[in-house]
């Protein structure tokens, strides 16, 4: 490269302008402090470059990092899991995905629905797992939706590891929101659509958002217009197992108000496990149960996680059926009454939950929404896939 290929100060490139948002927060937010303590003259100095180049800049406030200034929209984007990829996914942002930090969940087949929706699977097949400092360096991303203690936490970040990235890189916007049993957060938790709203400040797509808010609380509304009695619902036990042949359970409470949950607390459940000590599985508490506890508490519906790439029949012919030929398990309630279902995501965005709940509903009340083997559907895929290629009004 010559020194006439170099960017100058007079003429700084697309990276400059939104990296010079993530070091505006640099100090602060990594700390874990919500406000903005950058210094005057670097709040100045952005301005001021935002003023040069004919941009306004604008700001991001999410727990943990806090403020995250922007000079330009970013393109390119790097997701932690399934609930930051369907976000930015939903907010028309499929282009500019350059990885993700857990393939393993992130189910991307729901998108095979709605017309004109995909992603690219080479990209998300050459990056995975994104986890290491420098694979952020090398994907050169424009923002990270990751939680920055969840990398502290899980793997091994020091502080200063995240603000390198940060300064050098791009800064992070997101927060671990789809449990609340972690030890180490104890900061603010938000809702699946209150974090979905913060991403679309970020990729300045508000109108997508407020449209896919006024589509769900509409379809969240029909479908509790239609539930029966609160003392007519089945209970639940919501469990992780993800062998073909379960022989023990690690259990999670309905009461955790996380995003994964969403959907059990919209269609109005009773949780299996209300009245006991049991408590919610997280990486710090990892119990199992064999199927003589659940029989103690025999529920009338068992939900099973660890089955997510299986169809519903699938699940029946392989689950189902062990637990029917078990001893022990084919005395369960739920067992008898083959109501043992696919438990939904650990980490769902905006779309995957239209889809998670369409099958919760079809699960728990099959008399009114249709059984959850059969094609019935409880929303419109075509207003879905029209708000994420932009065809709504």
């Amino acid at each position: 490269m010559t020194d006439g290929d170099k960017p100058t100060l007079e003429q700084p490139t697309r990276r400059d302008y939104i990296k010079g948002g993530g070091l505006i927060v640099g100090g602060s937010l990594l700390a874990g402090c919500s406000g903005n303590t950058a210094t005057e003259s670097t709040t100045a100095e952005n301005e001021e470059t935002a003023t040069a180049t004919g941009t306004e800049s604008y700001t991001v406030t999410m727990e943990p990092v806090g403020d995250v200034t922007f000079q330009t929209v970013p393109e390119r984007w790097l997701p932690y899991g399934g609930t930051y990829a369907d976000m930015g996914v939903a907010l028309g942002q499929a282009d500019g995905l350059t990885g993700i930090g857990g393939a393993d969940r992130y189910y991307t087949y729901v998108y095979d629905e709605l017309p004109g929706v995909s992603v690219d699977q080479e990209t998300i097949d050459a990056y995975p797992e994104v986890r290491t400092k420098e694979e952020f360096y090398e994907l050169d991303s424009d923002v990270h939706l990751y939680d920055t203690q969840m990398l502290v936490n899980w793997f091994d970040w020091s502080q200063s590891d995240v603000d390198e990235i940060a300064e050098n890189v791009a800064p992070f916007v997101g927060n671990l929101i789809f449990r609340r049993s972690d030890e180490w957060h104890d900061y603010r938790y938000y809702t699946l659509y209150q974090a979905f709203e913060k991403v679309s400040e970020v990729f300045q797509e508000q109108v997508r958002y407020k449209a896919f808010r006024q589509l769900h609380d509409d379809y969240i509304a029909d479908l509790q217009s239609q539930l029966p009695p609160a003392e007519e619902r089945p209970n639940v036990l919501l469990t992780f197992e993800g062998s073909d042949e379960p022989e023990s359970f690690s259990p999670y409470r309905l009461n955790d108000n996380g995003t994964s949950k969403k959907q059990w607390r919209d269609l109005g459940v009773t949780d299996a496990l209300a009245g006991t000590d049991i408590e919610n599985l997280s990486t710090t508490n990892r119990g199992e149960y064999d199927y003589e506890t659940l029989l103690a508490v025999d529920p009338d519906v068992i939900l099973v996680r660890g089955h997510e790439r299986k169809s519903a029949t699938e699940f029946r012919e392989t689950v189902l059926r062990f637990m029917q030929d078990h001893t022990v398990g084919s005395q369960l309630t739920a067992v008898q009454n083959g109501r043992v279902y696919r438990g939904g995501y650990l980490r769902q965005g905006p779309i995957h939950n239209f889809f998670l709940t369409e099958r919760a509903a079809q699960q728990l009340y099959p008399d009114i929404f249709g059984d959850v083997t059969s094609d019935t559907e409880l929303f419109d895929r075509q207003q879905i896939a029209d708000i994420v290629t932009g065809e709504f009004e």
